[in-house]
């Protein structure tokens, strides 16, 4: 696939697990936009991602999109001051235990052992592994929807003040503001 990354996916979000939520954009609109539309762009993703895997299956890319929505409505439930799903949380969890990548440190960078068996698991257990730290860790209280025009996707909010709005300025921030000037 010779497509650019960037110019598939939004890949600005400080949270892993977030950013992989973003791979359906426009949420809150009223046509959202999938991302993941085959085993080629998951492929994609996760090597943007630091998560290269050989090869991906039509199960695989069928398990991470149970994963990424399992993943944004915990998050979503976490900003609405709601509990999250039962269901939800047992997905969570399971691909979460089911990874078996192990962390390393290649050429002083920080990255990832997938096994060879089962990599694209690995990959997903990392993901939900990132998910449960941020939604279940000290800083849960500043996971936020962003309020740009039809987005509403997820972020931590570590302003100062706890008063971000937007997931990222240069994106949603700019068009919120575009809006308002032309409404003026």
């Amino acid at each position: 696939m010779t497509e650019d990354v960037r110019r598939v996916f939004r890949m600005d979000n400080e949270v892993p697990a977030f950013r992989f939520t973003a791979t359906v954009s426009d949420r809150a609109g009223r046509t959202p936009r999938e991302r993941l539309t085959d085993t080629e762009r998951l492929k994609m993703w996760l090597e943007a991602a630091g998560l290269d895997v050989a090869d991906v299956s039509p199960t695989d890319l069928k398990d991470a999109v149970e994963l990424r929505e399992a993943i944004y409505r915990i998050g979503s439930a976490i900003a609405a001051g709601e509990r999250p799903e039962p269901k939800d949380v047992r997905i969570l969890n399971t691909i979460a235990a089911a990874g078996h990548a192990k962390a390393a440190l290649d050429n002083e960078r920080a990255g990832w052992h997938l096994t060879q068996t089962t990599p694209v698991g690995d990959a997903l257990g990392v993901l939900a592994t990132d998910a449960i730290r941020v939604l279940g860790g000290p800083d849960r209280g500043r996971i936020k929807n962003c309020e740009g025009p039809a987005c509403a996707g997820l972020f931590l909010d570590t302003s100062r003040g706890a008063n971000r709005r937007w997931c990222s300025m240069n994106t949603c921030g700019n068009k919120a503001k575009k809006s308002r000037i032309t409404a003026s």
